[in-house]
């Protein structure tokens, strides 16, 4: 099975700093969705793990993540895509969870649940906790320039076998071409 973990805010949406509250503010990056299609339709299960504390601060609640996520799919649909899973961690960056990037229990979940050895499978993020988590369990790590990707890039301190794209579009492409 070839399995792909992408990150959701600033990788497969436009970020926000104020964090993504609602189906409104939720817009897909230019080629994302048609990304994700693609592998979808290369016979890859594409998967979700993102870090959602907006919920743990209380800024949206379940419902709301669930629209937006709802909102997400019907778009991928329209364009002929899917996403298999959606991960997310819901606590704040000052719980000690295993569950939020940069730790790795997401990514050790998603590899139970879907029954592979995570080393070597793709991991796309636009943040140095993306990366690291992916590093933690021998993913291979892949910064996306779009969302925080910039100013991840920019600084630097991310593992150094990480490949890096413009966007998840070009990410896409260079996996396809590979396999």
């Amino acid at each position: 099975m070839k399995l792909i973990i992408l990150d959701r805010d600033g990788v497969i949406n436009v970020d926000s700093a104020q964090f993504i509250k609602s189906p409104d503010e939720w817009k897909p990056i230019p080629g994302s969705l048609e990304a994700i299609a693609t592998l979808s339709q290369a016979g890859y299960r594409v998967v979700v793990a993102t870090n959602q504390s907006g919920i743990g601060r209380g800024l949206f609640d379940m419902a709301t993540m669930n629209a937006i996520h709802e909102k997400m799919h019907k778009a991928l649909a329209l364009v002929g895509g899917h996403i298999d899973a959606l991960f997310y961690c819901p606590h704040t960056a000052d719980s000690d969870c295993e569950c939020r990037k940069p730790r790795p229990g997401m990514l050790k979940e998603i590899g139970m649940r879907f029954g592979v050895e995570m080393t070597g499978v793709p991991c796309l993020g636009d943040s140095v906790r993306d990366l690291e988590a992916a590093e933690a369990i021998g993913a291979q790590p892949l910064l996306v320039l779009t969302g925080k990707g910039e100013k991840t890039l920019r600084e630097g301190n991310f593992p150094k076998n990480t490949v890096i794209f413009p966007d998840l579009a070009f990410a896409a492409s260079a996996l396809l071409a590979a396999d």
